[in-house]
């Protein structure tokens, strides 16, 4: 097998060249990391289940009409998609009051947000991916009026559709993180859905127990996050009860196929 050319390295994500221009392929880690990158670690197994429930999610999601960067799951760990020019802003769709809010103006975990409340990060690792106003963001000229508009739109229709569907399967969405990214046609470039959707980027409990399902139990050493993992996949339909780590692509086995 020959080896591709890597485009870039995230901290849950690789990317490569794809086989046609315009697209890339998406490549899932089994890293984990928290409070950007300060604390890391390893999640056995998480790249296949994340790539299963990303899939899952962006697919039924442009059936509603949402756009989006995914073209199709390749195998159990990479995805062939649209290259994107990435805008430099994390949407945050918050639900119930959880993580930085609940610490920065005291609410308490758990608690029911007014109404949903959508919040900005400027994509920057070094400033600790600070909050920044729809004012800065045009200011800077990050994304523009018009892209703003179809951003929050897009991420509001994402979160009803998103509450439904976990809820059926007794999930409360308490918040997520999605990106987005430019593509061009010509002269002119209109803003689609990017990244990923899973429990790396969701805060997802249990609506019984309030047990959490999602990166929250590696962040707060809570343990049992292959399990949590694996449940929010199996409730999907996206793995057998009997379907555990024996289906996971060993990292180290992907890299030495790599050269690396």
């Amino acid at each position: 097998m020959s080896r591709r050319r890597q485009i870039y390295e995230g901290k849950a994500k690789i990317l490569y060249e794809g086989p046609e221009p315009g697209t890339l392929i998406q490549y899932f880690k089994d890293d984990a990391t928290a409070f950007n990158a300060q604390k890391k670690g390893t999640i056995n197994g998480k790249g296949v289940i994340n790539n299963r429930i990303s899939e899952h999610v962006f697919t039924r999601l442009s059936h509603i009409g949402i756009p989006t960067h995914f073209i199709k799951r390749l195998n159990m760990r990479e995805q062939l998609v649209r290259q994107v020019e990435i805008i430099p802003i994390e949407v945050l769709v918050r639900n119930v009051a959880a993580g930085s809010i609940s610490k920065r103006l005291g609410i308490p975990e758990g608690e029911p947000l007014p109404h949903t409340l959508i919040q900005y990060c400027l994509k920057d690792d070094a400033l600790g991916d600070p909050l920044v106003s729809e004012e800065e963001i045009a200011c800077f000229g990050w994304a523009s009026n018009e892209e703003m508009q179809d951003i929050s739109s897009m991420a509001i229709r994402v979160n009803d559709f998103m509450c439904g569907m976990f809820a059926a399967i007794n999930i409360r969405l308490v918040d997520f993180k999605l990106e987005f990214g430019r593509i061009w046609e010509g002269d002119y470039s209109r803003v689609i859905l990017a990244d990923e959707i899973s429990p790396d980027g969701c805060r997802l409990w249990d609506m019984t127990t309030g047990e959490k399902l999602d990166k929250d139990r590696f962040r707060r050493d809570l343990g049992g996050e292959e399990e949590a993992y694996q449940e929010v996949a199996r409730r999907l339909g996206l793995l057998d009860s009997d379907n555990g780590p024996s289906e996971v692509l060993d990292l180290s086995a992907h890299r030495k196929l790599r050269g690396k």
